[in-house]
């Protein structure tokens, strides 16, 4: 066994640990600490398969905007998770066997083309890099199934919106059509007030500070 792949079976089983506590963690803060460290060891992984744009976006995107996000999210709040924790091993055989057959399907699809040992970069991967290589990839050979991906997470973005828009009474909404179709006037009125002359009774000189309207 070379170092490369004493390598790949260290970072695969910390990922499959990693994994296994994201969903076992009794405290969501240690649930997301254990999504970061899976995070990072998948983004390993993929260095050893040579893919150095991937991992890097993985742990800028995911590890240093996302988690840090939802971390922040999630002490902020203190949300007690132990209500929604009842009924997990009753669950666990079923959700066992689900992801036995996700894992079964994966392996099946996988099968022809994984091989643990990366291949030889060519001459052109060389002199290009693998960016310009992926970029190349994407809008030439796979721009359609990049528009169709570009569409479903639009329409997740959608959905998402759609379902945690909440009416309330202390919120003040706008109206797009009602700004659109809104004139100068509407903007401004000019209001013409009759001007008032308010005739205040002058203290004498022979008040008292006693009587009745004498100044103060």
């Amino acid at each position: 066994m070379d170092t490369t792949t004493g390598l790949f079976y260290t970072f695969a089983a910390v990922l499959l640990f990693a994994a296994f506590r994201v969903i076992t963690a009794r405290s969501t803060v240690h649930a997301a600490l254990f999504l970061v460290l899976s995070f990072f060891s998948a983004s390993c992984i993929w260095m050893l398969l040579q893919a150095e744009f991937l991992a890097i976006t993985l742990v800028l995107v995911y590890v240093g905007a996302v988690m840090v996000l939802f971390l922040f999210v999630v002490m902020m709040l203190d949300v007690n998770s132990d209500g929604f924790r009842e009924g997990f091993w009753k669950h666990l055989p079923l959700a066992g066997l689900v992801g036995a057959v996700i894992a079964l399907q994966m392996a099946l699809v996988l099968m022809r083309g994984f091989n643990l040992e990366a291949p030889e970069p060519t001459a052109r991967a060389l002199e290009l890099g693998n960016t310009k290589l992926l970029g190349i990839q994407i809008y030439t050979n796979y721009l359609y199934p990049l528009q169709l991906a570009a569409v479903l997470l639009l329409v997740a973005i959608i959905a998402a919106i759609a379902l945690t828009l909440r009416a309330r009474k202390d919120s003040r909404h706008m109206d797009p059509s009602q700004q659109v179709l809104a004139t100068k006037a509407d903007r401004l009125r000019i209001v013409k007030v009759p001007p008032t002359i308010e005739q205040a009774s002058a203290p004498t000189d022979n008040a008292k500070p006693g009587d009745k309207g004498a100044a103060p």
